[in-house]
């Protein structure tokens, strides 16, 4: 008897171990799907907050768990898988209690899926009804166990749970449903995105919000059993309405974040410097700004720490989302026509080559630089006046003079060593580049005028935490920036703003096509453009009535008190015109040629300055009156019409565009007009 028990045993040991060695074949042999599933790429500000999400393949919400509320986990295995920790991938005491709950029903019900299981059935995306479906599962779920640990498996089930239409995962379900991260939910928040993903379609809250109450009330049931809740605590989740509808993902800062994702489309999670609260608060003012402005125009925002050199705020668009005001266009990042902002780097350079003083006197009258003679925006002249005073006129004719005496190519060169990217129109700076003559973005400009409220130690501003930098080589003298600073620092505010708070610049470009306002204190540098991204004229806009009034908004919303500028530096020339140095009391253009002003010097009466006129045939007549015959015409500096004893004389033009025509009389006077052909 024993000898034949001891072979039984035997036999039965070696059935045993063949199974299991079977059994583990079998499991080991199991083909497991992709373990690594997409999430969104995430833009998160300088909290890691998220500012803007992007969808995975078939537009699904699919986000990185990260922290997650411990009540949930709780409540979840409390609910959908108590024994989930030592089980390893099916729970045999749930698969008995379905497998005799079917034998009775004749066919499969649910209740015994673990949660890796479900994993399994999700990854797969298998159904659950068939019994070879269920038993791909059971094998595939103790294949996963095998190679996960039971928090991977855990992070695997939080990040792609269905929640509803496109919604998958604790994260996307949370700031979907409730508008907020899933670090802090309450026991009825909680309890739904328990309910939700058993039937996710039929739990949606927004279309069958009783179903989503009712399967809420389920679970919160069953904690107050397993004693995770008490009473009270159920009875207070209860008195909590379930979401209406799906609430938005943030989509702040959406044009920077769509440049940084196509930056690195392999970055996952992209970090950033932007001050989330404040690139919300801006992109609030910059669409309220662009609607009082009216239809079709848009706006941009760039917002810095010139200390740090960190990108606090970077607003492309009014709404990106509207097509009308070309919403796509990220206009922080377009060349554009700065405008008058470019006059202050103009006189920082003649203060730093020692010019000019800001007490130094200079002429705004008519002036002739060979073919080229600038005119002040208003066609008017001020005749003699000191130098602070000219810069915040922000008058033409001095800062032209300034850029002839220190050579255009300078101010350009001048912008690069900020780091600025400029572009001139055929490569070859002139004399207008101090007008706006250029290209340049905003937030290159915005670096441009970091450097100057930074005593002219220039700086790369950047978005990634980290990647500001110094640059090498000074803008200018401590002392030329200080003098900069504190003319623009004395300019008039808008109406209703504060005055003292900022050193800024305001410009419109040629044609009105651009608004611009640029400024900064002690601490912070912001730039704002406002006009039509596609460049189109917008008669009567001004930087000053558009742009200005924005930026000290701006400011407002930046911080409640300004950080005073800095005081001036020791070497710093603060004296009256009178006690200057002689060459310094006076500025006067090299190689100028002033236009005579008597009041018998010829001028054109016809066409006016400025105007739009047709030529049929490509001819135009034009008048001059005053002055002495005989009459030379030029047009656009060539000579066309040699001694003209009459006033009117037809002059042959090249079609449409822009035209300078120019007049002299018998004794070398001169007048000349802009038009343009139509």
């Amino acid at each position: 008897m024993r000898a034949r028990f001891i072979v039984l045993l035997a036999v039965a040991l070696f059935a045993t171990a063949t199974t299991r060695d079977l059994f583990n074949d079998w499991v080991n042999a199991t083909r497991l799907p992709p373990l690594v599933v997409d999430t969104s790429v995430e833009v998160v500000d300088r909290e890691g907050a998220l500012l803007r999400a992007f969808t995975v393949a078939e537009g699904r919400w699919r986000l990185d768990p990260g922290a997650v509320d411990p009540l949930f986990i709780d409540m979840l295995l409390a609910y959908e898988d108590r024994r989930f920790f030592t089980h390893p991938g099916v729970d045999p005491r749930a698969l008995i209690r379905a497998a005799l709950q079917s034998l009775r029903n004749g066919h499969v019900t649910s209740g015994a899926s673990t949660i890796t299981m479900q994993i399994a059935r999700l990854l797969e995306d298998s159904g659950t009804g068939k019994w070879a479906g269920k038993i791909r599962q059971i094998r595939l779920a103790l294949a996963l166990e095998r190679h996960l640990s039971k928090d991977e498996i855990l992070a695997l089930y939080l990040r792609i749970a269905p929640y509803g239409g496109n919604l998958e995962g604790i994260r996307a379900a949370s700031l979907s449903w409730f508008g907020k991260e899933p670090r802090h939910l309450t026991a009825a928040e909680a309890a739904l995105l328990v309910a939700i993903p058993q039937s996710p379609e039929a739990r949606r809250p927004d279309f069958f919000p009783d179903a989503a109450y009712d399967a809420r009330s389920r679970v919160l049931a069953r904690m107050e059993q397993a004693g995770l809740l008490s009473a009270e605590m159920v009875v207070a989740a209860e008195t909590e309405p379930v979401p209406a509808a799906r609430l938005p993902f943030p989509d702040h800062a959406a044009l920077l974040a769509d440049r940084l994702r196509r930056a690195d489309p392999l970055d996952r999670r992209i970090a950033t410097t932007i001050d989330g609260p404040l690139q919300a608060s801006l992109e609030k003012l910059a669409q309220d700004a662009a609607i009082r402005a009216g239809d079709k125009l848009s706006i941009a925002i760039v917002v810095a720490d010139h200390r740090s050199g960190e990108i606090l705020a970077s607003v492309g668009t009014a709404d990106w989302g509207d097509d009308g005001r070309k919403g796509f266009v990220d206009m922080t990042q377009a060349l554009r026509s700065p405008g008058s902002t470019l006059k202050p780097f103009v006189y920082g350079l003649a203060f730093d080559q020692g010019l000019i003083n800001p007490e130094t006197l200079i002429d705004d009258r008519p002036v002739a630089f060979g073919t080229y003679a600038p005119q002040n925006f208003d066609k008017a002249f001020r005749g003699t006046l000191p130098v602070r005073e000219a810069l915040q006129q922000s008058l033409n004719i001095p800062v032209v003079s300034l850029t002839d005496a220190l050579g255009p190519a300078n101010l350009l060169l001048a912008l690069r060593r900020t780091g600025a990217d400029v572009q001139v129109p055929g490569g070859q700076a002139g004399l207008a580049v101090a007008l706006g003559g250029l290209g340049i973005s905003l937030q290159d400009l915005v670096q441009s005028y970091a450097a100057l409220a930074r005593m002219g130690r220039p700086v790369r501003l950047s978005v990634h935490p980290g990647a500001a930098e110094e640059l090498p080589q000074r803008l200018f003298a401590p002392e030329a920036a200080w003098h900069v600073a504190d003319i623009l620092a004395h300019l008039p505010p808008p109406p209703g703003a504060a005055p003292g708070r900022l050193a800024y610049k305001t410009g419109t470009s040629y044609g009105h096509r651009d608004a611009l306002a640029v400024g900064f204190d002690g601490g912070h540098v912001a730039g704002v453009w406002m006009g039509r991204a596609d460049g189109t004229p917008v008669p009567g806009a001004f930087g000053g009535d558009l742009a200005a009034p924005v930026l000290f908004e701006l400011f407002g919303r930046l911080k409640p008190n300004h950080d005073p500028l800095p005081p001036p530096p020791p070497a710093t020339l603060i004296l009256p015109n009178a006690r200057l140095p002689q060459p310094l009391q006076h500025f006067r253009p090299r190689g100028a040629v002033f236009a005579d002003t008597t009041p018998d010097a010829p001028k054109v009466a016809f066409p006016p300055d400025g105007a739009e006129v047709e030529a049929p045939g490509g001819m135009l007549t034009v008048r001059v009156r005053d002055g002495v015959a005989p009459f030379l015409w030029m047009v656009n500096g060539t000579p066309t019409a040699f001694g003209q004893t009459g006033r009117e004389t037809p002059l042959t033009l090249g079609g449409q565009g822009f035209y300078r025509l120019s007049v002299i009389d018998a004794e070398g006077r001169s007048a000349a007009v802009n038009v343009t052909v139509r």
